[in-house]
């Protein structure tokens, strides 16, 4: 999956690279085995974990690494992405008001994850709301966002990104009950590598949105996965001194580690997405479904650079 990227975009990921002197291609050929992801990803499997990975080359737009890529699975919080893309696309189409106030006690509370439910302030505009939702996993936010714009909207969205194998189903809940939709969001590792890959080569509805959906993504806090590999400070990542571009998401619910993003070096630029899917019977179970996330970030990074 993926296409080959249009050089004279001016897309994210060009921007921030276009002072780093990229070294010939070849000079990565030989560090393209992944062995010690999939050897860890192997032995997740053995312990009945199920698995969905893809690794993307940006400037090819071909599999570095596929494994079930096509596998739909619960993705948890990752399913923020399409709601921020629809809340983006409306800013730019004129259909939502950055500005615009919410109030959160017109919303559901919900306390699985975020800050807003610990501030003072009690209603914020929607941009501040896509920053919460992006930056820390907020729940609350999230939902707020998503009952302004309407789950059809987002359904409708992620349609029109050729998303077959992605839904957003529900809001954030404390409990599911029978009568609720059993996940938040379900996706395949494929189609998340391939909307990260969309959005830093200014191809996700437009390019205004992509960039605004980009620098969201790129406040995120959770560099504890896949991340942790790449040195950078999680609350201020940016612009980094050695030229790494990172933008990521995380999706974290019982038994379900989730992480996609985008990293780029001087050698070379990926997308990338894991599913895992696991028995949380212990912390034993959780730190080596986390090794693995974190076993794939330094292979990545090993490959970018």
């Amino acid at each position: 999956m993926g296409t080959e990227p249009r050089r004279e975009a001016e897309s994210l990921r060009g921007s921030r690279r276009s002072t780093a002197r990229r070294l010939p291609r070849r000079a990565a050929a030989g560090r393209r085995s992944f062995t010690s992801t999939l050897k860890a990803l192997d032995d997740l499997a053995t312990s009945g974990a199920k698995i969905s990975v893809r690794i993307t080359d940006l400037d090819r737009g071909t599999a570095v690494l596929s494994g079930d890529d096509f596998v739909t699975l619960p993705v948890a919080g990752l399913g923020v992405v399409p709601l921020l893309i629809e809340v983006a696309s409306g800013f730019e189409a004129g259909r939502l008001d950055p500005l615009e106030i919410i109030d959160r006690h017109f919303v559901e509370p919900v306390g699985v994850a975020g800050v807003w439910q610990h501030l003072k302030a009690p209603a914020l505009p929607l941009s501040d709301l896509a920053v919460l939702t992006a930056s820390t996993g907020d729940a609350l936010a999230a939902n707020a966002l998503l009952a302004r714009v309407g789950l059809p909207a987002v359904r409708s969205r992620i349609e029109q990104l050729g998303l077959a194998r992605s839904a957003l189903l529900d809001r954030f809940r404390d409990e599911r009950g029978p009568d609720d939709a059993p996940h938040f969001a379900l996706g395949s590792s494929r189609e998340l590598a391939d909307v990260f890959a969309a959005l830093v080569n200014s191809q996700a509805v437009s390019p205004g949105v992509s960039a605004q959906v980009a620098e969201w993504l790129a406040l995120n806090h959770d560099l504890s996965l896949v991340a942790s590999a790449t040195g950078l400070d999680p609350f201020s990542h940016e612009n980094d001194a050695h030229g790494l571009l990172f933008i990521n998401k995380t999706g974290r619910d019982a038994g379900i580690r989730v992480e996609a993003g985008v990293l780029a070096g001087p050698r070379a630029g990926v997308s990338y997405a894991l599913i895992v899917c696991f028995d949380d019977l212990s912390i034993a179970h959780r730190l080596r479904a986390h090794d693995a996330f974190r076993t794939l970030g330094v292979d990545l990074m090993e490959y970018v650079f």
